[in-house]
C-alpha cells in the first residue's frame, strides 16, 4: 500500500523509538508498505525539530537523507487548498500526485475529511491494526 505520513508522525519515530510512530516506519522498512514523501514534507519535519528540538545541522543533514531514501520521492504538479494549515495541504498533495491509498494523521482536522479523491485519511492505530497480506482468512 502507498501512504503518506503525516509530518508528526515522522517527528515521533525520530524522537520516540519504541513508540507506535517508530512501528510504522519500520513497516516501510520491512517492505509491508511504501512510503511516499515530497521535499515540503522533510522541510516540515526539519523545521519543527528546529524550532522544538534542539538539534545540529549534521543531525538535520542525516534526518533529510534518511527521509529522502526511505520513500519515494514525490514532486507534486498541483497545489492544493483543502486546509487552513499549509503543511496538511503539502501532505495532501503528495498523496494526491503519488497516488497514495492513505494518509496517517493524527490531525483531528484532517481526519474529520475522511477521504479526499479516493485517498483514506486514517489514525495511526488504524494504520498499524489494518489486515496484513490484503486477504482476509475465512473461518
Amino acid at each position: 500500500m502507498k501512504v503518506v505520513f503525516d509530518s508528526n508522525i515522522l517527528i515521533a519515530a525520530l524522537l520516540f523509538p519504541g513508540g507506535r510512530a517508530e512501528a510504522a516506519v519500520a513497516n516501510i522498512l520491512d517492505g509491508v508498505d511504501d512510503l511516499l514523501i515530497s521535499r515540503p514534507i522533510i522541510q516540515e519535519v526539519l523545521s519543527v525539530l528546529a524550532t522544538k528540538f534542539s538539534r545540529d545541522k549534521e543531525e538535520f543533514s542525516r534526518v533529510a537523507v534518511v527521509l529522502g531514501e526511505m520513500g519515494e520521492l514525490v514532486e507534486p504538479s498541483r497545489r492544493l487548498s483543502v486546509f487552513r494549515d499549509e503543511p496538511d495541504n503539502r501532505i495532501l498533495e503528495c498523496a494526491v500526485e503519488g497516488e497514495a491509498e492513505a494518509i496517517v494523521t493524527g490531525d483531528k482536522t484532517m481526519l474529520a475529511v475522511g477521504e479526499y479523491e479516493g485517498i483514506r485519511l486514517i489514525t495511526l492505530a488504524d494504520y498499524l491494526g489494518k489486515p496484513r497480506g490484503g486477504k482476509k482468512r475465512r473461518p
